[in-house]
């Protein structure tokens, strides 16, 4: 059964928001030490989600790799989730949001194959050729930088379910309350560190919130891989 677990709920939003997703990342990861050890994998959703996830994979000493989502954004209101795609085919439409605009299945169509094509970009251009990491029977842990409407974890939940893990656990640093519960049914754990109210939306919890750049991405990948190549030779 999940559980929510917030060790910092600050009411009235008066909390100190996190320096960048580097220092999110490393409050997140002590919320995660009981994974240390064991046959995890930590899998990021990019691009924000690799900052914090790397840190959390560094702390953990486990396997990192990217799991890609993409939101599908409301025809004309781009930033205004209506569901998301992931790695697989799978895709989260949001029922409430469709029904209540009046969303045609045309245009929602329209969108899925633009976020298809990039969805197929980033996979591409992250993984370099690489597969992704056996999840099968293993724990995976799956990162971002917040849970807002929580639209594109849900589908990264269900398309990690279709790999056969051992276990899903849902891991972010701040998190509207609401969504952050709602996990309860979709994750075997959701590691909420931080739950703020009111919340408003996962940028206001950062000082540096600037996207992160596909060179980024690669940049942590390799550098994770290398040390863990390092760990493992010296052991």
């Amino acid at each position: 059964m999940s559980t929510e677990r917030s060790s910092v709920n600050m009411p009235g939003g008066a909390a100190k928001a996190f320096a960048n997703r580097r220092e999110a990342g490393r409050e997140l990861a002590a919320h995660l030490h009981e994974y240390r050890g064991r046959d995890v994998v930590v899998l990021a959703l990019p691009r924000g989600g690799v900052p914090v996830a790397f840190e959390v994979a560094e702390a953990l000493d486990a396997p990192l790799d990217v799991f890609v989502v993409r939101k599908l954004g409301m025809p004309g209101h781009p930033e205004f989730a209506m569901g998301a795609i992931a790695s697989g085919g799978v895709r989260v439409l949001s029922d409430d949001v469709v029904q209540w605009y009046r969303i045609p299945d045309s245009a929602i169509e329209a969108v899925t194959q633009t976020e298809m094509a990039e969805l197929a970009r980033r996979e591409r251009e992250y993984r370099a050729g690489r597969p992704l990491a056996e999840l099968r029977g293993r724990i995976a842990i799956l990162v971002d930088d917040g849970l807002a409407t929580g639209s594109t974890m849900r589908a990264a939940v269900q398309a990690v379910r279709a790999h056969d893990p051992a276990r899903v656990i849902v891991a972010v640093p701040v998190g509207a309350p609401e969504t952050c519960a709602q996990f309860a049914d979709v994750a075997d754990d959701t590691v909420c560190a931080r739950t703020p109210e009111p919340f408003s939306a996962v940028g206001l919890w950062y000082r540096d919130f600037s996207q992160t750049s596909d060179e980024e991405v690669r940049e942590l990948l390799q550098h994770h891989t290398r040390r863990a190549a390092v760990g493992d030779n010296r052991r």
